[in-house]
């Protein structure tokens, strides 16, 4: 009962309900008429840091009031609207011109709001993604002909490919997330056959997560989201061009640290970490458990009821030892190891590739007018980091392997199974 009044606060706002095409919810596309220059402001990021005056027109904003928004929608576009603003404020110039003290007109009111939302005040994946787009036509799909960003960084159609494509991995994972209490019902019930077909709805899903996220080779450029997305993305911890933090004037004295945006901010895969009984080790653990930090109050506590649930799903496929469940719980660890391993295949053409070609290129002194413009604008202090601040591949790679660990019979980090055979049998087997 604790799991499933959890789930269902998580309605207003999470994988759930969120991305639920049958779903009353629409993203909050305006503020009160009060908060126009915030929204002026936010609109017009990607313009003013192109003409080096973002700072500068920030400065000129009156300091507003926040307790004039009262629905938790307007404090989600404000906050998302006070996030694009920031990182454009601190990050104009590149990580070669920061600033160490976030002006009052911006620190203020974006303290307050986080606040209020149990948010941190920077720019997270819940602001980015999962509350950063709207339908072009509203009776339209839910795909990216038919979806454009609210608020937007530089990058140009790369940023807009990379925040949509990043909601769709979420939109394919709705039927995994529903299928999670249905699981853990399942196992205090001890209902074999309830558990093994919520398993194939959760394997299916996590197979179309890894089909959607391949459309990030479509729609982004690697070399822009290298040297130019990534920037705007990093935060004021483990950073070592900001090593003393941010200083949010009028909040506190102090130097604050957060860490960027990203990916492990999403509460999709630690939730099906805790269904699966996936044990990260300590280095990624701490990160990812520290990740959680920065995900909306409801996310966070869906994952602490997901761990806590006794008898855990992996005992209980252990002591039923029923051959069919034994199957369905290892092709769900199969797929969550094939999922990470397709983000390590992404992340080395986004990230590793074009880090280690820009030191090449720095090296040699040469390379074409366009490699030059690219790594000029690349975060040299992030070569081969996340924009969490992690060191990426081996977070992956570490996670990866340690999801591989908790399969039944064995690591099963490929299978003779293809893909399309397995949602062949396993759609067949759910519409029996």
């Amino acid at each position: 009962s604790q799991l499933q009044g959890s789930y269902s606060d998580l309605g207003r706002y999470s994988s759930n309900k969120f991305f639920d095409a049958k779903s009353p919810f629409v993203s909050k596309t305006e503020l009160p008429k009060y908060y126009q220059p915030w929204m002026e402001t936010a609109r017009n990021v990607p313009k003013l840091i192109d003409s080096h005056s973002l700072r500068t027109h920030i400065h000129q904003m009156p300091l507003l009031e926040t307790h004039f928004m009262k629905s938790h929608r307007e404090l989600r576009l404000a906050h998302l609207a006070l996030s694009v603003m920031t990182m454009g404020y601190v990050w104009q110039e590149g990580d070669r011109d920061t600033v160490k003290v976030l002006p009052r007109i911006l620190a203020v009111p974006y303290c307050e709001v986080s606040q209020r939302l149990g948010l941190p005040p920077i720019l997270t994946h819940a602001d980015a993604v999962l509350a950063n787009w709207k339908k072009k036509d509203p009776q339209g799909p839910l795909d990216m002909e038919n979806l454009e960003l609210l608020l937007s960084l530089p990058g140009g159609e790369s940023v807009r490919g990379f925040f949509l494509v990043t909601m769709l991995v979420e939109l394919a994972a709705v039927p995994g997330v529903k299928a999670i209490p249905k699981v853990i019902a399942g196992v205090r019930q001890g209902e074999v056959a309830t558990v093994t077909r919520a398993l194939d709805s959760i394997s299916l899903a996590i197979n179309g997560m890894k089909e959607a996220f391949k459309l990030m080779h479509v729609y982004v450029e690697p070399s822009v989201f290298y040297g130019v997305i990534r920037i705007y993305l990093s935060g004021w911890k483990d950073n070592p061009c900001m090593a003393e933090g941010l200083v949010y004037e009028g909040v506190q004295a102090e130097p604050m640290e957060f860490s960027g945006g990203s990916a492990a901010q999403s509460s999709l895969l630690h939730c099906f970490d805790e269904l699966l009984g996936v044990k990260h080790e300590t280095k990624s653990g701490t990160f990812l458990t520290r990740m959680r930090d920065y995900m909306p109050p409801a996310h966070k506590q869906l994952i602490q009821d997901i761990s806590s649930h006794r008898p855990s799903l992996r005992d209980f496929v252990l002591e039923r030892n029923n051959a069919g469940l034994v199957s369905a719980f290892d092709r769900c660890v199969s797929q969550l190891v094939s999922f990470r391993s397709y983000h390590i295949n992404v992340v080395s053409r986004f990230i590793a590739v074009p880090a280690a070609r820009a030191k090449q290129l720095r090296s040699q002194d040469q390379g074409s007018e366009p490699d030059q413009a690219i790594i000029g604008k690349a975060p040299t202090a992030l070569e081969e980091r996340g924009t969490g601040g992690s060191a990426i591949m081996s977070l992956l790679k570490t996670a990866r392997d340690q999801t591989s660990n908790v399969t039944i019979h064995g690591p099963l980090s490929s299978t003779k199974t293809s893909d399309l055979t397995l949602i062949s049998e396993l759609s067949s087997r759910l519409s029996l």
